[in-house]
């Protein structure tokens, strides 16, 4: 496997590679980011509520409740921030890649994935067995959509430089194995994505798939050296899932359409998902493809 590349990223971390600070780490990322997130929601909810008169902040079926949602996973960078200053002395620069690199291999993969998601739309099936529902006004979602897309950046690099950041890079640092940088990580995140709730009996499928992904992010990351390509295609992937058509289930505020079925829906959403397992690897695929050009 050609990983050469995530040497560019394990300088730093090779500096204080011991697994106290990254457990100790981790629980104050943890801390900390909840920590930020009360006090924001002290500060900030109030005049959130007093502008819409209601926000569902926990499913985020409305666009301020999700908006905030999203915009709590800015607390996420800037504790990962804070305790790579404390405990490891680097910085968050240092996690995510040289600027340069993180910015055209970003661009490179976002520029050919736009290319595959217009061909997606073109080629069959039309529809998902049912028409997707209308949930934002066009003229509204067009108003939302340069805040929606900034939310959703933020969010896809959080996650980012937590998952496939600082947990993969300090565990690289310790370990050579891609076994356990790669997987580690990768079943945090799976669980990360377990909504017994909303899923229901499709709730563990969606964990492996969210597994799976974690994964192949984190092979493309240690190939291409930064964080960039994950980024690109978690946001990729997100601006479709939350934005133009997503789950009437949750996380649907800022979405242009619905899905026809919910998330439990087993007989509806389990084909479903064979077909954006598919869809994942020839993103991941093209990703490869474009940080070699």
């Amino acid at each position: 496997m050609r990983y050469h590349p995530h040497e560019i990223l394990l300088q730093d971390a090779r500096k204080m590679p011991e697994l106290w600070r990254l457990a100790v780490g981790v629980v104050l990322v943890i801390v900390t980011w909840f920590a930020l997130g009360l006090l924001s929601d002290l500060l900030v909810l109030p005049a959130v509520l007093a502008l819409t008169g209601d926000a569902d902040l926990f499913g985020g079926n409305d666009a301020a409740g999700m908006a905030v949602l999203l915009g709590n996973f800015l607390y996420a960078i800037i504790a990962v921030g804070l305790v790579l200053q404390m405990l490891h002395g680097r910085s968050l620069g240092s996690l995510v890649g040289p600027r340069d690199r993180v910015l055209r291999q970003w661009w490179q993969v976002v520029r050919i994935l736009l290319v595959l998601v217009c061909v997606v739309v073109v080629l069959p099936p039309y529809d998902m067995g049912e028409p997707v529902v209308a949930q934002l006004t066009f003229g509204r979602w067009l108003l939302l959509l340069p805040l929606s897309l900034v939310l959703v950046l933020i969010q896809v690099s959080a996650e980012e430089i937590l998952f496939r950041g600082y947990l993969q890079q300090g565990l690289a640092a310790r370990f050579r194995s891609p076994l356990v940088w790669l997987l580690l990580p990768s079943l945090l995140f799976g669980m990360g994505h377990y909504m017994p709730q909303e899923a229901g009996d499709n709730a563990w499928l969606i964990v492996a798939s969210a597994t799976l992904y974690g994964m192949l992010m984190a092979d493309l990351t240690a190939r291409a050296g930064s964080l960039g390509p994950a980024i690109a295609v978690h946001f990729i992937n997100n601006v479709w899932s939350l934005l133009v058509v997503a789950s009437p289930s949750s996380l649907n505020g800022l979405a242009l359409y619905l899905h026809p079925f919910a998330m439990d829906d087993v007989a509806a959403l389990r084909p479903w998902l064979l077909v954006d397992l598919m869809v994942l690897l020839v993103t991941w695929l093209a990703a490869r493809v474009a940080i070699r050009a």
